[in-house]
């Protein structure tokens, strides 16, 4: 008889692709959610049985319960499991029991880990190993942010939140960067750290770590290993896989060379041509072919597979052309992501007007790293700051007023509502400006209604 599972708070990113996979591998799943979002209606369209709002009801013949980490103890239907003698897991620990039977691929990393997931199921998928998958986003090329695979591989986005990636134990893993973030969950620095270095350590002993290290959290990581087969990549020359001779293409992306260093020689083993911006997505490809090489796949039809790599959503994602103006969705809510976010704008759109509209993520980040994004914003033209989404918090006297006046630019204001913006938006946009909308949160509704609005304003001219 196979397995039952309910997953609570089942429409988020992470959430949704573990049920679509599960559902695929042909368990019986089901799951509510608050309010029910795209991903969660793609999952009805998929068969799986998705309640709105939360209820005991719900978990009648329930064999396993699987919560997001946003779920509270004392949700209705987390309270009822423990009545009936239901077992609760949290998604790690119920994803490091289905990764056991795979060779699991685990993409960690402050920034970066989604696109480098994606990037490495998309090879694995090319080279005909039809993996598992769960991506944090949906990834462009493979049309889906998790697949139950009949091959050897399992690749998984890990999660630092809430200490997630303590529960999976991969044979290879990827540490993208390090750098302090979820404030809420890590008051530190140092904490933040720890919890990297703890991932690190629950790695295969007979498998490898591919880590950045030109990264300067990722360094003090490495020092602090032993027992395990550590594999350097970045643009510095101390690194086992270098990406060097960076040039920008004809659309704007890298065109790169990936260059293996071994006892002091170096081989130059492929040449690669990106189809998306940034020089950030420089090190994801590094990442992605770090771990193929090392698991004797062919980098030239792997450099041909990231030519053809398009992205994942909200990650530099074109929304519309509309009216001679580009729209963008992109996912950043960190300081470091919106300055290399908006570093690849302004590569792929040289000499274009770029307006920022970016929608603080969290109390707790806004406040810890607020001296950090005062100073993000240098490569904007126009910044507008949305009010804060909460997530998982409650609201707080902080507000995105607080926010601007720390901003230091010739133009930036804030609104009170989407609607406004997008107005505001829709009567100064010019024609040959891109903009750039930066949301965790559901700021992402702001392109479709400025589309909308830019295209009413032309009928009736």
């Amino acid at each position: 008889m196979r397995k039952r599972l309910f997953f609570i708070g089942i429409g988020g990113y992470g959430m949704s692709a573990i049920a679509r996979l599960m559902n695929e591998m042909g368990y019986s799943v089901s799951g509510s959610d608050q309010k029910l979002s795209p991903l969660a209606l793609d999952l009805r369209k998929a068969g799986i049985n998705v309640y709105e709002g939360h209820h005991a009801d719900h978990l009648v013949g329930i064999d396993i319960v699987i919560r997001s980490s946003a779920i509270p103890d004392d949700n209705p239907e987390v309270s009822a499991a423990h009545a009936l003698g239901i077992a609760v897991l949290k998604r790690a620990d119920f994803l490091g029991e289905v990764m056991q039977k795979y060779i699991g691929i685990a993409v960690a990393g402050t920034h970066g880990k989604t696109t480098t997931t994606a990037m490495i199921a998309w090879i694995l998928s090319g080279m005909d190993q039809d993996p598992s998958y769960i991506i944090g986003g949906v990834s462009k090329n493979l049309g889906t942010n998790a697949h139950a695979g009949q091959g050897k591989y399992f690749v998984i986005e890990a999660d630092e939140y809430d200490r997630m990636f303590l529960g999976l134990k991969p044979q290879i893993a990827v540490i993208t960067n390090s750098e302090h973030d979820h404030p809420d969950c890590y008051p530190t620095p140092l904490d933040y750290q720890q919890a990297f270095l703890a991932f690190a350590r629950k790695i295969n002993p007979q498998g490898f770590l591919v880590i950045c290290g030109d990264d300067e959290g990722n360094q003090a990581i490495i020092k602090q290993l032993s027992g395990i087969n550590v594999i350097t990549y970045g643009f510095g020359t101390h690194n086992n896989f270098q990406s060097r001779d960076l040039i920008i293409n004809s659309s704007g992306c890298y065109h790169f060379s990936f260059v293996q260093k071994n006892s002091g020689t170096e081989n130059l083993v492929v040449e690669v041509d990106l189809s998306i911006p940034g020089k950030h997505n420089v090190l994801n490809a590094t990442a992605a072919l770090a771990v193929a090489q090392r698991s004797d796949m062919d980098l030239n039809r792997c450099a041909r597979l990231l030519h053809q790599f398009s992205g994942t959503g909200r990650r530099f994602d074109l929304y519309s052309e509309t009216n001679g103006i580009t729209l963008i969705d992109d996912y950043a809510h960190h300081p470091t992501e919106i300055i290399t976010t908006l570093e690849a704008a302004k590569s792929r759109y040289p000499n274009r007007n770029l307006w920022v509209v970016w929608q603080p993520h969290t109390f707790s980040r806004s406040i810890a790293l607020i001296d950090r994004f005062a100073k993000s914003f240098e490569q904007a033209d126009h910044i507008i700051v949305t009010p804060i989404f909460a997530s998982r918090e409650k609201n707080s006297d902080f507000t995105s007023v607080d926010i601007v006046t720390r901003i230091n630019h010739r133009d930036i204001r804030t609104f009170a509502s989407h609607a406004e913006i997008s107005h505001y938006l829709i009567n100064h946009l010019q024609t040959g400006d891109v903009l750039l909308v930066l949301s965790a949160g559901d700021a992402d509704e702001i392109n479709p209604e400025v589309a909308r609005g830019l295209l009413k304003k032309e009928g009736a001219q």
